[in-house]
């Protein structure tokens, strides 16, 4: 393992793990905007029951009702009496239909409990669960309306949208979505099945194009009992969908549903849905359309505001010796000339520290060894060989195909200096291949090394037995297929991560498996060494993403917040923070620090599958099942571009060494290149400042498209830049 600092790992684990509650940050910024106190039409609930209950937080109401209704059941009537007393309540408190505190208030979540029809005894069984009881969330849909009237309400706010003026037209559209589903929802849970399917068949083809899938799993749910236990529905349930609208549209719908006493629709606005009001021009449909998508709609702009460090650290200071043919000059001055290196086009190379870089201290990092040093060395040669890209001159794309893969192939990696390329495979093994003709060596026996000369000059080759050289290593140890594969920058070892629920770490000395990590509980679909080595990550289809050491058979840290599961993970250059990419339509961004998430991402239509940070460290790019490509400048927390051109899943994204051309591979066969330069050059600054947090996009994506790139049947899984500038791509034939 690499050599740490002393007391660094240790130091790392006992910090508390922060977790962030599955509803991260979706509260209701308008609690007291006007809410209507009033009962729902056609509710049974005696308007009594809209009394504030005394003692405190609605919460503490709820606790303390249950723990009266606890000690009735039990007989306990004395006590009762006693604690009803000091706690002010009215006689009538335990009355089943006295008492309607609504739980799920500003920032309800999952925990959050609504006592209607006396459902206390529900937070009693639900205390000592980790999960949110599922009768406790969804029992918020009960005490509902007149089912009759539902399709009245949603037409009526339909027809009132579909004729105010344009400019508020399209925000206003917007709650169209969040209502139908909490309607339809509402109506299944309290048994009105045939009500239900009438609104659902009726309303369900005005939903925008990107609800297909989630429309598809709402569309099974036709009674009660389906509710139970499925997870779209509890995420939908307690995480409000956030809803970016003007002030101005805002004022215009809350006066026509108070004018019309629609309160059936109000009272879901103010329950399950957070409005992120801001001042000033309505966005247009292109706008709205551009960020909308995610399962809980789009990010509030509070999310982006954190500082983030996205500068890259000050680079060791290391000697660069002479290249070979001048070493004769060298030998007779007796002392090595210092060859500093070329300064990188995106800065990264810079002697002085970025203003906007983390301290070096920030997080304990691994100190570079001998064989790390040579190795920055080899990288700062190959670098000064390096070819400048651009639109005129578009890199060498060398193809490796996989033969007779059977569509088993599910990952591939490439070593950092191009020797080495791994693939993962549903047979539940682990492949590795050198592509130099240097052939992969075991390391000798126990017995063999101490027969060897430790001084020697070549004991690094004398170590190494040549009796098992060959052109690739079969790696067995999963029990299901291998999902994602990482090699560490120093190319002693190996990540994988499998169905199995476990990341295996293999030596790639001896090719054996060394550690089994076990935390996640289900597939785990994507790992990846840390930039500086020894720290990784792994996520996968219990949406959450966690941090790993080499040495700690426990994680780090816990990054939870993702609604669904996270399907890609990728390490900023600097190491201090990481992208987590999931089926939830949503990207974030974690600071490996502390378990912040200190941004959350959203515009594409469908699950994420491909991450990748600019080697300047300022911006992200990701690729998605919608086949676009979408651009987020880091620092201000905004999307600054839109590449499309794809017509499938995209599942590899790379930046060139030099930041110049991003290239983007694809399940329709093609690698295309992109002018990267020129989409982040083209931003207007200016725009940053706009008070919607949002800027106009340019469709300039044919521009941008330096090349297409087709392959004969073979989708592209992976995308690697050599030190020089070369792109190297990896996939699995399809005969």
């Amino acid at each position: 393992m690499a050599a740490i600092q002393s007391g660094l790992g240790d130091g790392v684990e006992e910090k508390d793990i922060k977790t962030e509650p599955a509803s991260d940050g979706f509260g209701n910024n308008n609690a007291n905007d006007g809410r209507l106190v009033s009962t729902s039409p056609g509710s049974s609930i005696p308007a009594a029951g809209n009394k504030p209950v005394p003692g405190g937080p609605p919460e503490d109401q709820q606790t303390l009702l249950a723990v009266l209704q606890f000690l009735k059941k039990n007989k306990l009537t004395e006590s009762v009496e006693i604690l009803r007393r000091e706690a002010g309540l009215p006689e009538d408190a335990l009355d089943p239909n006295g008492a309607d505190s609504s739980g799920a208030g500003p920032g309800g979540t999952a925990g959050s409990v609504d006592l209607e029809g006396g459902d206390a005894s529900s937070l009693l069984t639900a205390a000592g669960e980790d999960q949110p009881d599922v009768s406790v969330v969804l029992s918020a849909y009960s005490q509902q309306g007149d089912p009759a009237l539902y399709e009245v309400y949603y037409s009526s706010l339909k027809k009132f949208i579909e004729t105010v003026l344009d400019c508020h037209r399209a925000e206003l559209s917007q709650v169209f979505y969040p209502l139908f589903v909490h309607m339809y929802l509402e109506l299944v849970y309290n048994n009105h099945e045939n009500e239900a399917k009438a609104f659902f068949e009726k309303f369900s083809g005005d939903q925008e194009c990107y609800y297909e899938d989630d429309l598809r799993v709402l569309s099974g749910l036709t009674k009660k009992e389906h509710m139970r236990g499925n997870e779209t529905l509890l995420d939908f349930r307690t995480s409000k969908f956030v809803l970016r609208i003007s002030r101005d549209s805002y004022q215009l719908l809350k006066r026509h549903l108070q004018e019309r006493q629609n309160n059936q629709i109000w009272n879901i606005i103010q329950e399950h849905l957070y409005i992120d009001i801001f001042d000033g021009m309505p966005r247009s449909k292109s706008q709205i359309d551009a960020m909308s998508g995610s399962l809980a709609g789009e990010a509030k702009r509070e999310a982006n505001k954190a500082k983030v460090y996205y500068g890259l650290l000050k680079e060791p200071e290391i000697e660069l010796p002479l290249d070979d043919e001048d070493e004769e000059a060298e030998n007779e001055e007796g002392k090595p000339k210092k060859k500093k290196p070329k300064k990188d086009s995106m800065g990264s190379k810079s002697k002085k520290q970025d203003p906007n870089a983390p301290s070096q201290s920030r997080i304990p990092l691994p100190e570079l060894k001998d064989s790390d040093k040579l190795d920055k060395i080899m990288y700062m040669k190959e670098a000064t060989k390096r070819i400048r890209l651009g639109p005129d001159n578009l890199p060498s794309i060398c193809f490796y195909s996989f033969l007779n893969a059977y569509q088993g192939l599910t990952a591939v990696d490439f070593t950092d200096d191009s020797s080495l390329i791994a693939g993962g495979f549903a047979d539940s093994t682990v492949r590795v291949w050198s592509v130099t003709p240097k052939k992969l060596r075991k390391v000798k026996s126990a017995a063999d090394l101490n027969l060897i000369d430790k001084e020697s000059d070549d004991v690094l080759e004398r170590i190494m037995d040549e009796k098992t050289a060959s052109e690739s290593k079969i790696l067995y140890g999963h029990s299901g297929p291998v999902y994602g594969i990482s090699f560490s920058p120093d190319r002693n070892y190996l990540l994988s991560s499998s169905e199995d629920g476990t990341v295996r770490l293999w030596s790639l000395q001896t090719f054996t498996c060394l550690v089994g990590y076990k935390g996640h509980n289900y597939p785990v679909w994507d790992t990846q060494f840390s930039p500086h080595g020894y720290y990784f990550v792994s996520g996968g289809h219990d949406r959450v993403a966690r941090l790993w050491a080499t040495d700690h058979y426990q994680p780090l840290r816990m990054f939870s917040g993702h609604l669904a599961d996270i399907t890609c993970t990728r390490f900023h250059p600097n190491s201090n923070y990481l992208a987590t990419g999931s089926s939830d339509r949503t990207i974030r961004l974690w600071d490996v620090l502390n378990g912040n998430c200190v941004r959350i991402f959203t515009g594409h239509k469908g699950p994420i599958h491909a991450l990748a940070f600019s080697p300047n460290g300022k911006f992200l790019a990701s690729g998605a099942t919608d086949g676009r490509v979408l651009l987020w400048d880091i620092g201000h927390g905004l999307m600054v571009g839109e590449l499309k051109g794809h017509t499938d899943t995209i599942y590899s994204l790379k930046f060139s060494r030099d930041g110049e051309i991003l290239a983007s591979g694809s399940m329709d066969n093609t690698v295309r290149l992109w002018d990267a330069m020129k989409a982040f050059d083209d931003l207007e600054t200016d725009d940053f400042t706009a008070a919607t947090g949002h800027i106009h996009l340019q469709d300039n994506s044919q521009e941008l498209l330096l090349g297409t790139y087709l392959t004969k049947s073979t989708p592209v899984i992976h995308l690697h830049f050599t030190r020089r500038n070369l792109l190297l791509a990896a996939g699995a034939y399809n005969p």
